[in-house]
């Protein structure tokens, strides 16, 4: 069912309040509206509206056991819907609002479907004015997973967000480019585990709360496929473009030989230095940036996914990058993106072709 959509022009740093006031409707009288964070954009309703929150699953195609997170606008607010440990407490305000969300024991008063059944909950306060402005208009916490149809490439524009969701959603705001382009980070506080990086890196926790957290293979982006979703982002097939998408793990200087005598179109996604050596073949190519700035990388990793789509190639390989820092959460991302198909040597990319024309 096509329904009019409200589409909003916002300021990303001053918001007019005028049409924070108008989008806030929306969420109070139980709408759906898509928003910017500092993140990536969100697709949210009020959190204490049940109804609302399971239309959110439905114009997704989300999984119902994929719990969303609720977004606050303080930390009292958040300790409404969740038991913060008082040795947390006082940490969390002095990084609130950031780009990291916190699974806790979730309070009785919060829908099943935003918790998906479960007894904890993900929230966070967004470090982007539009969010927390939209959020305090509303006066309720507002549950919003990204702004993508499950397992597509999350959008990080309004303009992606209207390709997605014009004709499907009450409201969506324009406010431009998101500021980092890669979802925020989730601490598991129960356990202090890592369960999906983001752009609050591992050594920055460790800074805030003097304590290292614990990193598994949940955080790479290969947990299995029958383990128990206890966060958003963890389990499913995320980010994917429609277009197949191979990584490639091998030595850089190693590429063109690898590709050289492959016939039918591909294009390679990578840092801007690879994709100089590249353009020598002569195959199409998406730069997201210098590997020498790794959060440029990151802002520019789901537009260039996008992009793929847009060249009508066969395949696409996209570059491996170093697992330091933010270079975490580019390879949680890159690998459920690619599905973790991998390689390093032409024998197996040519497995991995065969793989793709037998299906």
């Amino acid at each position: 069912m096509t329904i009019k959509t409200e589409i909003i022009s916002i300021d990303s740093i001053k918001p007019q309040p005028e049409r924070i006031s108008k989008a806030a409707k929306f969420v109070r009288n139980g709408g759906i509206v898509v928003f910017p964070t500092e993140t990536v954009y969100g697709i949210g309703a009020n959190a204490f509206d049940e109804t609302s929150c399971k239309k959110i699953f439905e114009i997704k195609g989300r999984p119902a056991d994929n719990p969303l997170i609720v977004h606050v606008c303080s930390l009292e607010e958040a300790s409404k819907i969740a038991h913060i440990e008082d040795k947390y407490f006082k940490k969390i305000k002095k990084i609130w609002p950031s780009p990291i969300t916190f699974i806790a024991q979730a309070k009785a008063e919060l829908p099943k479907s935003v918790t998906a059944g479960l007894d904890t909950v993900a929230i966070r306060m967004p470090a982007h004015p539009v969010a927390l402005s939209l959020i305090k208009e509303a006066r309720q916490p507002i549950a919003a997973p990204s702004a993508n149809p499950s397992q597509k490439p999350t959008a990080t524009t309004g303009s992606q967000c209207i390709k997605y969701f014009d004709g499907r959603v009450d409201c969506i705001i324009d406010s431009g480019s998101s500021f980092f382009g890669i979802e925020s980070t989730i601490i598991d506080l129960r356990t202090f585990t890592l369960l999906r990086p983001g752009p609050f890196t591992p050594k920055e926790i460790e800074n805030a709360f003097s304590m290292v957290p614990l990193v598994g293979k949940i955080a790479s982006g290969k947990a299995s496929a029958g383990q128990k979703v206890i966060s958003p982002g963890t389990k499913y097939r995320h980010y994917a473009p429609e277009t197949p998408l191979f990584m490639f793990e091998g030595a850089e200087n190693k590429l063109t030989k690898i590709v050289e005598s492959i016939e039918v179109p591909f294009a390679i996604i990578g840092s801007s230095e690879i994709c100089s050596i590249a353009d020598r073949i002569g195959c199409s190519t998406i730069s997201m940036g210098s590997r020498k700035d790794p959060y440029n990388i990151a802002k520019n990793l789901y537009s260039s996914v996008i992009l793929l789509d847009s060249l009508k190639v066969k395949f696409g390989i996209v570059e491996a990058f170093e697992e330091q820092g933010v270079g975490l959460a580019i390879m949680n991302r890159l690998r459920k993106a690619s599905a973790n198909k991998a390689f390093s040597t032409k024998r197996e990319l040519l497995k991995l072709m065969q793989i793709l024309n037998s299906g």
